[in-house]
């Protein structure tokens, strides 16, 4: 009976999830600027901006940001001091936590992008929910697309083609020392199957345009 329910739950759930991102026109997502293109990686400016987020241990990638989510999901169906409905945004973003190396971890934050009428002041979660508000500077990140669905399989061996075309790159020694190691940011519906859009996120050390920008004079 506990089974039964426990994927009922879970079911319900990945339909509101479906809805949200499905039934959700005109989605808002970080802003950036391009400031460089490969063909296998490319180079941004974020600028300022807000993020909630969930920490979890875990050590499943899939079941981290599947957790996390769920009380992000609460928190902008409602479950806010204020009782606020909060739009879906993108991409729902899960950062891992270096632990044992650079690509193994046990710890992870997924984060909500907050719309911009909640980029001030967010409203305060319900502490059950264990949330934090995130307030992210202007950053430069390296960024690199792939397709398909963001698996426990897969993150590893797509951070690690990052790596190697950023060792290759002028942005070698411009990784971040955040305790991040990388993020996998996913911009699709479970329910969608085809031209999925996913990116492998590692923060570099420039912090305004000009820093994104005196690595490239070096090619």
């Amino acid at each position: 009976m506990k089974k039964m329910k426990k994927n009922l739950q879970s079911s319900i759930f990945s339909f509101c999830f479906f809805i949200v991102f499905v039934f959700c026109n005109g989605i808002e997502s970080p802003q950036y600027t391009v400031i460089h293109t490969e063909s296998d990686f490319e180079i941004r400016l974020y600028r300022e901006s807000a993020w909630m987020s969930a920490p979890v241990r875990d050590i499943s990638f899939e079941k981290a940001t599947k957790v996390g989510f769920h009380r992000l999901f609460q928190y902008i169906q409602g479950a806010n001091l204020n009782n606020s409905r909060i739009s879906m945004t993108t991409p729902v973003l899960t950062s891992i936590v270096s632990d044992s190396g650079p690509f193994r971890s046990s710890a992870y934050f997924v984060r909500f992008y907050l719309p911009v009428k909640f980029q001030g002041i967010p409203p305060l979660p319900l502490p059950e929910l264990n949330l934090r508000s995130i307030a992210s500077g202007s950053h430069c990140v390296a960024i690199r697309k792939f397709s398909g669905f963001a698996r426990d399989n897969n993150i590893v061996s797509e951070a690690e083609k990052l790596a190697i075309s950023l060792a290759g790159s002028p942005w070698a020694n411009s990784t971040s020392k955040s305790k991040n190691a990388y993020s996998i940011a996913q911009y699709n519906s479970p329910f969608r199957f085809i031209r999925r859009i996913n990116e492998v996120w590692v923060d570099l050390t420039g912090s305004k345009t000009e820093g994104c920008q005196s690595a490239v004079a070096a090619f």
